[in-house]
């Protein structure tokens, strides 16, 4: 009787870059437990610092050895928070993009016999070829140009894998891997991006690429979600393949939880293992995005994540595949000038008070009387650009020096009509159904928000959610993957959404025109 009104439970987890961080939530979704173990203050013996290891000429590493000894300890950290492992029906993760992980030959075998009486990490220490390099290398330099020319240029590149080549991503980091340690590579069974990693972890064999995650690579065709054999050829030999293994949906059961996690901490055997990914896809996940919806991400840079019908090729920023069926494809969009840089003109012109701030930017009507600026503080990454400042009057002439109320509101819908016109960039269309979902610190900014829904003419909502949008986003796969093959329907599977703005009803008339007086100012800035 008593297993029949155990509530049902699941479980997420997000290995980011400085720590691991796992999540229980109930049928409602709501967050019961939580646990996180912090590399560098709680690893101290890997000796990472913001959880990498620093080397010579741009190489930024990180033991995934610490990885799994970290997942030892945060699920010690599970237990003691009262969690009850034979309640949870499925389980998933996120990760950070793009780094890989160098599996020794006979890892598959080593995860499929794993004793439950010992810790993962001692059995495990000998799994691994060599360190993984992560997101924050920029070591490949040579090996990004290589791979653009192998195709026929940073376009084509784009047009079949969704980005140009990066030097984070992982397909310049397995050439320089076979370029510059061949032994290494010759040595490895197979090749794992950290989402792929750490699911093998929980599944008991070598997990597959997902497909969203795999995007990020410059090694996948996004429109027939094959390998792209041009890419492969550029950065491998003819085992690349294998060593990669075969990409999977993102909502994939891969299977039941390894006997390891069932013997050692009680998990039931039937516990389902839904195929991790990276962590912006799992931020899109949780946002539950739809196409023609905004994920509207505030922070020191501004993200901008799209949910897309279809793939374009995308002249900056990245197309990857979709998490979730609501939207096939979705796009990134970062942005280097965000909170930071609102903030430092707030403290030009006002000093420390966002009211303050706000009392300017009502004493201005929208549209500003036809001033506009583009304020760079720091280089901007899209589009690619210097630090610069740079503000028009009504007439398109250089405003020399605006009253501050011009200032402010030049700010604010400069930054907006840039996200739209290259959003706009990217193939996204706005239409009635559309709307903006804002997180982040700077969420809580009405004024702000009522620009958005200004000059995008499509209302903003806020989401009750948890503050890390990854690690809820893998909770809530888990939860959404297990019902839809249980056929059960949970009660956390409408979002909470709160609406915040909504926009006037001549927006379009007055931001339209805004909108292309931008793309001119963008032409005269100077190109990095």
């Amino acid at each position: 009787m008593i297993e029949e009104t155990r509530k049902k439970t699941f479980l997420g987890f997000d290995f980011s870059t400085q720590r691991l961080k796992a999540v229980v939530i109930g049928e409602d979704y709501v967050v019961k437990q939580e646990a996180d173990v912090e590399f560098d203050n709680e690893l101290p013996e890997f000796r990472t610092f913001g959880g990498v290891v620093r080397g010579e000429r741009g190489e930024v590493t990180a033991p995934p050895l610490l990885w799994v000894k970290a997942l030892d300890m945060v699920m010690d950290k599970l237990i003691v928070a009262g969690v009850d492992f034979a309640t949870i029906e499925a389980l998933s993760g996120a990760a950070q993009q793009h780094g890989s992980v160098w599996w020794a030959k006979g890892s598959e075998s080593r995860l499929g016999n794993l004793s439950p009486d010992e810790f993962l990490h001692t059995q495990l220490a000998m799994g691994f070829v060599t360190d993984s390099p992560v997101w924050m290398d920029s070591s490949t330099s040579a090996d990004c140009r290589a791979l653009e020319e192998a195709v026929g240029g940073p376009e084509e590149l784009a047009k079949i894998t969704g980005s140009r080549a990066y030097e984070r991503f992982t397909g310049p980091q397995i050439r320089k891997m076979f370029r510059t340690k061949p032994r290494a590579y010759q040595a490895t069974e197979r090749i794992s991006l950290v989402s792929s990693f750490a699911c093998s972890l929980f599944l008991g064999r070598i997990a597959p690429i997902d497909l969203s995650d795999g995007s990020g690579m410059n090694l996948l065709n996004i429109h027939t979600k094959k390998w792209c054999e041009e890419a492969l050829k550029a950065c491998g030999d003819e085992t690349l393949e294998s060593k990669l293994g075969t990409p999977v949906a993102t909502s994939t059961i891969l299977g039941n939880i390894s006997p390891y996690f069932v013997q050692r901490y009680g998990f039931k055997s039937d516990c389902k293992v839904v195929a991790f990914t990276g962590d912006n896809c799992s931020a899109l996940a949780a946002l539950r995005l739809r196409s023609g919806w905004v994920g509207l991400s505030l922070g020191t840079s501004d993200t901008l994540l799209l949910g897309l019908s279809a793939p374009a090729a995308p002249p900056a920023g990245h197309i990857l595949v979709g998490p979730t069926a609501e939207a096939p494809y979705m796009a990134l969009l970062c942005f280097a000038n965000g909170s930071l840089t609102r903030r430092n003109h707030r403290d030009r012109l006002v000093g420390t008070s966002w009211d303050a701030f706000g009392e300017l930017l009502r004493a201005t009507v929208r549209g500003n009387m036809g001033y506009m600026g583009i304020y760079f503080d720091t280089a901007e990454i899209v589009p690619r650009a210097g630090a610069g400042q740079w503000v028009e009057d009504g007439s398109g002439r250089k405003a020399e020096r605006p009253a501050p109320q011009f200032e402010a509101r030049a700010l604010l819908e400069g930054q907006a009509l840039a996200r739209r016109a290259h959003a706009e960039d990217m193939h996204f269309a706005l239409d009635s159904s559309s709307r903006l979902i804002a997180t982040g610190g700077a969420s809580v900014n009405k004024e702000l928000l009522q620009i958005f829904a200004d000059v995008f003419n499509a209302p903003v909502y806020v989401q009750e959610q948890h503050a890390n949008a990854a690690l809820l986003g893998a909770a809530i796969r888990a939860a959404e993957v297990w019902s839809s093959l249980a056929e059960v329907k949970l009660l956390g599977s409408e979002p909470t959404l709160t609406p915040v703005a909504t926009p006037y009803p001549d927006s379009e008339k007055i931001y339209t025109p805004m909108l292309a007086r931008y793309r001119q100012m963008i032409e005269n800035i100077p190109k990095l």
